[in-house]
Formats: structure tokens, sequence, C-alpha cells
């Protein structure tokens, strides 16, 4: 009786030591480098460390898209969470590992908008790309002096960043205009040297981000989505040459998207990055105060998730 007994302690100490590796596994997450991804980075971090009473670490650097994708797709906790992924941005990384290898789950969705802007005082000038296509108005965003106006496309590691180089040769304006690839902070530099100066700048963003309340900003039009107006294959050796996209951005939807492997290593973090639902509004309040404000992203997320207890424990046990 005494040796069954023992085994069966053994039994239970085995089993709660092998259920706290899987609950207590260190969630990676991809650190982004626009404030809305930041934002949202932090507030899983603050409710895998607060609430839950895990560990969750932002991994420095880990920026470029198709690497996240890959390393969730893995599942070896390199990295667990991609915290903000735009579609139809993102569309090959998605068909990959979300649609074929299965391998990386999402949450509800939030709306976001994208275009190529200016300031107000440039109204007057440029309303569509068409004007765009004037050398006159090219020259007026020439920084170096080479003849073509420059645009900021975005960082180095987007894929969008790509995606506005397709967009300026499917229009024509690769003759007139280059891209200015510089990280999202160089660029906001930039943006408030130009803006307090009614200065040229014409440059990609997005909605929802704290630029929109700090600056009068006018979106320029473009196209109507047609029918083949857009054909990106951006994985491809010459991938400027085999894309083309000659419309505006449909809407965007955005997603929290983790690795599937989780789901052993984790259940409970996993069960909690499925039932996240972000609204713009909330995800703007928290850029304003990390972007234009300069709060610590670690103190606007735990002091939101504090305030906000009833709504994440929701997310937590749901």
């Amino acid at each position: 009786m005494n040796t069954v007994k023992k085994i069966l302690i053994s039994l239970v100490f085995i089993i709660s030591a092998t259920t706290a590796s899987a609950q207590d596994s260190k969630i990676a997450i991809a650190d982004l480098t626009w404030t809305g991804a930041t934002a949202i980075g932090h507030i899983i971090q603050a409710i895998i460390t607060g609430p839950m009473g895990g560990e969750a670490e932002i991994i420095k650097g880990a920026s470029d898209g198709s690497i996240i994708f890959a390393s969730m797709d893995k599942g070896d906790g390199s990295i667990d969470v991609h915290p903000d992924i735009w579609m139809p941005v993102q569309s090959n990384n998605w068909e990959k590992y979300i649609e074929e290898n299965n391998t990386v789950a999402i949450n509800k969705p939030y709306n976001g908008t994208q275009g190529m802007f200016i300031p107000y005082y440039l109204k007057d000038k440029i309303t569509s790309f068409s004007d765009l296509a004037n050398p006159a108005i090219a020259s007026m965003f020439d920084k170096d002096g080479n003849g073509k106006g420059e645009y900021w496309a975005g960082d180095t590691s987007w894929t969008s960043t790509k995606i506005w180089q397709v967009k300026f040769k499917s229009y024509g304006l690769d003759e007139l205009w280059e891209p200015e690839i510089v990280s999202d902070e160089t660029f906001k530099n930039q943006l408030k040297i130009a803006y307090d100066n009614q200065k040229p700048i014409l440059f990609y963003y997005w909605t929802p981000e704290w630029i929109f309340a700090a600056y009068d900003l006018s979106q320029i039009e473009e196209p109507l989505v047609s029918e083949g107006c857009k054909v990106l294959n951006l994985d491809h050796q010459n991938w400027l040459e085999a894309s083309t996209f000659s419309c505006k951005h449909t809407d965007a939807e955005v997603w929290i998207g983790h690795s599937k492997s989780l789901e052993d290593r984790n259940p409970a973090v996993a069960r909690m990055l499925s039932n996240i639902a972000l609204s713009p509004e909330t995800i703007n309040e928290w850029t304003l105060k990390i972007g234009r404000d300069g709060e610590n992203p670690i103190n606007v997320a735990e002091s939101w998730v504090a305030k906000n207890i009833e709504l994440v424990n929701n997310w937590i046990y749901k």
C-alpha cells in the first residue's frame, strides 16, 4: 500500500511539474518599429506578467515580418507573437503560415487605413497621384539636388516599403520620384521639422496613429480598385519588375498573430491572445501617450491593464 501511495504521489508531482512548465513558458513578442505595434506588444506583455503571473519579453530588433512569421512557424519560442499583422500588406506570409502551414493563429482584427499623405499647406498644389506626374511638383520635394523628389516609403524592414516603390513605378512616377527609406523615428523627426517650417514632405502612413492628432494631414487620392490593378510578387528576386499596384489600398484589417505551438507550451496565453479584441480608438489612446507625449510604453501598458482589468480578465478566462 505504501509503495502504491508513493507512486501516486510521484505521479501527481510529475503531472504538476509538467503543467507548470507548459503554463510558465516565457513568451517572446516581436519588437515592431511603429508606435501602434509597440503599444500592443507592451499591452500583451503587461497582461502576461501582470494578472496572468507569467513571463514575457519584447525581442529587440525582431521587426522583419517574414522572419517573425518563420519563427512562429517553427514554434521553438524564438518569437511567439506578432502584435500587428496588417492585411493585405502581409498577404504572402498570411497565405504561407496561416492558411497553408496552419502554424499561426489569429485574433479578431481591428480596422486600419493607409495611404500617401501631405501636410495641409500643400493641399492647394496636390490632391491626387496625377499631380505627382508634374515635374515642377516633384522638384519641390528634391532634397539632394539629383532632379528627383523624395517620398518616405517606410522602414527598410517593412513589406509596405516595397509596396510603395511598386506603386510609384506602376503610376509611371519612378523617373520623377525616389523612395527615402529610413526608420519611423527618423521620419517623424523629419515630419516635425518640415511641418514647423511649412516645407514640402510626402509620406506613407496609416491609422490609427498619433501623428493625425498632432498634425493637420491630407491623404492623396488614388484610382479606385479595379480588376488586375494589384499583382504583388514581393518574394521574387526582381520583385519591383514582377509586381504592379495601380490603385488605392483597400481598408486594412489588423490582427495579432501567435504561434500555434503555444497551445501546448502555454495554453492560457494562447487562449488570451485569441480572445483579445482591440479598437482603433483604444490604440490611438495608447499611441498618443507613447508617441506624442513621450510616456514609457511599459507604464502606459501597465496602467491601462490595471484600469481595465475586467475587460482583460474576459480575454484571459473567456
